[in-house]
């Protein structure tokens, strides 16, 4: 039996068991949701999901619940030399491990297995794949080093972890953006007017986000808007890590206080 739920002022989803997607991933009580409709035809509510998320004016989701959640199977995870990639996108994926609780999968580190004790860690850190939004990864390494190394502790795996995302993040992850704009011919056939108008499309997503305070709406929003940025500054002939710098040092002197909620900067 599929379920078709609403938190009120939240959002719409599907699920097969209400205790564990709502009440215990979600944290609603049953008098904070309701069920919509139910139904055992999977297509029928995938679309009824999708419709509902319009009429109600909740962001919609990218892919229907019959195109994630596969009936009969548990999901396929995709591993390389140093990647897990779920079939999936973040938002939905703390759902999916759930649901494929102890599903065990082969890497180059040895057997890997989902347990409620790593669930949190996977979520932690994993990614969207910069290739499909519908789909996320954790790195191998680090996941052997947090939960399947003996000769280490989770809490200095994470430290490690972060660092190598930070130094990641500040060498290569605009170039990255940069790679997969230019194999998906954006700087070719795109334009600075696309990207600008691309740009308020995600501002009032997350003007939307915040509205109804949705962390992962957020996120995805602020992701999308650096992301844009960083085509719109190629498509100008700059590099957005240059104009980050530009303006950080324009900054970083400044003086000022704030205001009603505003950094307000001091005039001589």
């Amino acid at each position: 039996m599929y379920y078709l739920y609403h938190i009120p002022g939240k959002k719409i989803g599907v699920t097969r068991n209400l205790n564990t997607r709502v009440t215990l991933i979600q944290g609603y009580k049953e008098n904070e949701y309701e069920v919509l409709e139910q139904s055992y035809d999977i297509d029928y509510i995938s679309d009824r999901e999708i419709e509902l998320q319009k009429s109600y004016g909740y962001k919609v989701d990218r892919q229907s619940y019959k195109n994630l959640i596969n009936k009969n199977k548990q999901m396929q995870i995709n591993a390389t030399e140093q990647t897990s990639t779920f079939p999936c996108p973040l938002d939905k994926l703390k759902g999916r491990l759930m649901d494929d609780l102890n599903l065990i999968w082969q890497t180059s580190h040895g057997e890997f297995e989902i347990t409620k004790e790593n669930i949190p860690w996977i979520i932690q850190n994993a990614k969207t794949s910069m290739f499909n939004d519908n789909r996320s990864y954790i790195y191998n390494k680090a996941f052997y080093e947090a939960f399947f190394n003996p000769k280490h502790s989770p809490q200095e795996a994470l430290l490690n972890q972060k660092s190598e995302q930070t130094l990641m993040f500040s060498f290569d992850r605009f170039e990255l953006i940069r790679k997969w704009a230019t194999e998906r011919g954006i700087y070719d056939k795109g334009n600075s007017h696309t990207q600008y108008v691309k740009l308020m499309e995600e501002a009032g997503e997350l003007a939307q986000g915040l509205l109804k305070k949705d962390a992962y709406e957020i996120k995805d929003a602020i992701g999308d808007m650096v992301v844009v940025l960083t085509n719109l500054a190629a498509l100008e002939g700059m590099q957005i890590e240059n104009c980050i710098d530009s303006a950080y040092n324009e900054i970083k002197s400044r003086k000022g206080k704030m205001t009603n909620g505003t950094f307000v900067k001091q005039t001589l």
